[in-house]
């Protein structure tokens, strides 16, 4: 099935790749293009609320106008990796069953956006890594990379990571990206994109995940140019 959209990865966890695939999702929908957004699994269902930011599942389908269980069809409460949320669970993850979950959404869009969990070697199930099912997707990466110290090495390394697995890799977005950037941030944006040999941009501080707030920080970027 070839599929044009986009998977986001991160360097890390807590970087900001739900913000960032949500503000892809978002974009793209606000341009008329119907949308399917799409994370395997979701865990750290058992943490506070918070009012500005709901749960990853659930912000993805407000941008992408989505039912939240067909955006991640596999939830866990604790928060720690998806292979050992699984297990505590007593439910090991089934690649296939999340790939054919994958192409069930897919087939019903314009357009989709994949979302990992934490970094490409996260392992979803004890012999199948994020990077895995990155691969089998079949969609190029927009990595989310920190702007400040120690970027460079963590997105040069999971640049290394995924083109090693044989991915396309569309860009890197720096987030979130203050309005007067250091002269850290604005040598780290520089050097990732020589040394990588990939297109850096940046993604705003957003206030809260709203998706008219989320469609015009994902209008910023060369999404026509990454998408294909």
């Amino acid at each position: 099935m070839s599929v044009r959209g986009c998977f986001v990865t991160g360097t890390d966890t807590g970087v900001g790749k739900t913000v960032l695939a949500a503000s892809i999702a978002a974009a793209l929908r606000a341009g008329g293009e119907r949308v399917a957004a799409f994370k395997p699994v979701v865990t750290g269902l058992d943490e506070p609320a918070d009012r500005d930011w709901p749960p990853d599942h659930v912000l993805l389908a407000a941008a992408a106008g989505s039912d939240p269980a067909a955006v991640a069809p596999v939830r866990f409460g604790p928060p720690v990796s998806p292979h050992l949320a699984a297990e505590l669970a007593g439910e090991p993850l089934d690649p296939a069953r999340l790939r054919a979950a994958f192409a069930a959404v897919a087939a019903d869009a314009d357009v989709v956006v994949a979302e990992g969990v934490g970094g490409l070697l996260v392992p979803l199930a004890r012999d199948w890594l994020v990077r895995d099912f990155a691969r089998d997707t079949g969609l190029p990466l927009v990595i989310a990379a920190r702007p400040g110290l120690g970027t460079i090495n963590h997105t040069l390394l999971t640049l290394a990571a995924a083109r090693a697995a044989g991915l396309t890799v569309a860009g890197v977005v720096l987030g979130p990206w203050p309005e007067a950037p250091s002269t850290i941030e604005a040598d780290n944006r520089a050097t990732i994109e020589r040394l990588g040999a990939v297109e850096t941009a940046t993604l705003p501080r957003l206030r809260r995940g709203d998706p008219a707030l989320l469609a015009a920080a994902g209008a910023a970027l060369p999404l026509a140019r990454w998408l294909g």
